[in-house]
């Protein structure tokens, strides 16, 4: 395997569990809700995943343990924020903290248990095409899932008439409210399924990432993938693009510390300059490289305030009490 093949399938295994939390993410803020706790449930996911398969020997039961400890842990915010109505923004935190502190007394007795591994997909003849054969059909079941899930996603909001009311959910839900929609109804459903992407995207880090629990291994990804969402305007292609973008920031780390003298010379100019600084920067402000451009995007995204206001849902974050 050369080294560009080795770095991209390294980028591909980073950056599906971001897509695969941000565009859960993308549909519940699509809907008006903001949830935070993205973090938590990916913990959560990681956990029950890496704990079922353990206890199973299967590493799909895993998976789907992972899948349905997010969405039935995200029903706890959506009871706290629909149904009884309190601030979102503080119920997702106190979730990332509740899920922070749960998913680290769960996976006491874990610590250094190794996983079970989920296999990849190896098809003969077709995988062994140089560079894009391991990369398109050597991957990981996740990588394929994380693929369908923005497929899947683009449909359903810009094709189909459940997506057109879901948005419209999020556009104004007093409207909608007022034809008849079932505003509470669609806002559940939208944070089960995010909370279902963000507890796969945790066992993605469980069962492929490390293939073992690590208390708080999540390391701040949960916080990134809500970025992305804002980074993509809410928008399902540009999750993507984001996502593999700081999947690559996130690993670049580890390939600048590992290139050597004789490998930095052949380097295009532009490329062994950027190289040659990262390599004799400090490795604690390498390992900080993604969170560092997660503040960057930000700050550039908030100064084009019209294209900021322009795509976001407008009722996001906003309480909605149904008239009795």
């Amino acid at each position: 395997m050369g080294m560009a093949e080795a770095i991209l399938l390294t980028v591909a295994t980073a950056a599906t569990p971001l897509l695969i939390a941000a565009i859960g993410e993308l549909v519940v803020e699509r809907s008006g809700v903001l949830n935070l706790g993205v973090e938590g449930m990916m913990l959560m996911g990681a956990v029950a995943g890496f704990g079922a398969a353990i206890m199973s020997g299967s590493a799909w039961i895993g998976v789907f343990a992972g899948l349905l400890t997010g969405a039935l842990f995200s029903l706890l915010f959506a009871f706290l924020a629909l149904t009884l109505v309190t601030n979102q923004v503080a119920t997702g935190l106190a979730l990332t903290l509740l899920g922070i502190g749960m998913s680290g007394m769960i996976g006491e007795s874990f610590v250094g248990m190794p996983g079970v591994k989920l296999r990849v997909l190896d098809l003969p003849v077709i995988s062994d095409i140089p560079l894009i054969g391991r990369l398109l059909f050597g991957q990981d079941p996740f990588f394929y899932i994380s693929i369908g899930l923005v497929a899947g996603v683009m449909w359903f909001l810009f094709r189909t008439r459940a997506g057109l009311t879901l948005r419209s959910v999020g556009d104004s839900h007093t409207s909608a409210h007022a034809l008849g929609i079932r505003v509470v109804l669609i806002r559940y459903c939208a944070v089960m399924f995010g909370g279902a992407c963000a507890g796969l995207a945790g066992a993605q880090l469980s069962l492929v990432y490390t293939t073992q629990w690590i208390e708080n291994m999540t390391a701040g990804r949960g916080w990134i993938a809500l970025a992305l969402v804002v980074f993509a305007s809410w928008r399902p292609l540009r999750v993507l693009v984001g996502a593999y973008l700081f999947g690559a920031i996130t690993i670049m780390q580890l390939h600048v510390q590992a290139v050597n003298m004789a490998d930095l010379v052949s380097l295009p100019g532009p490329l062994y300059w950027l190289v040659s600084v990262l390599k004799s920067a400090p490795s604690q402000l390498l390992s900080a490289l993604p969170y560092l451009a997660t503040i960057v995007v930000l700050v550039i995204i908030s100064r084009n305030r019209r294209l900021t206001i322009m795509n976001t849902p407008a009722s996001l974050g906003r309480p909605f009490v149904p008239d009795r």
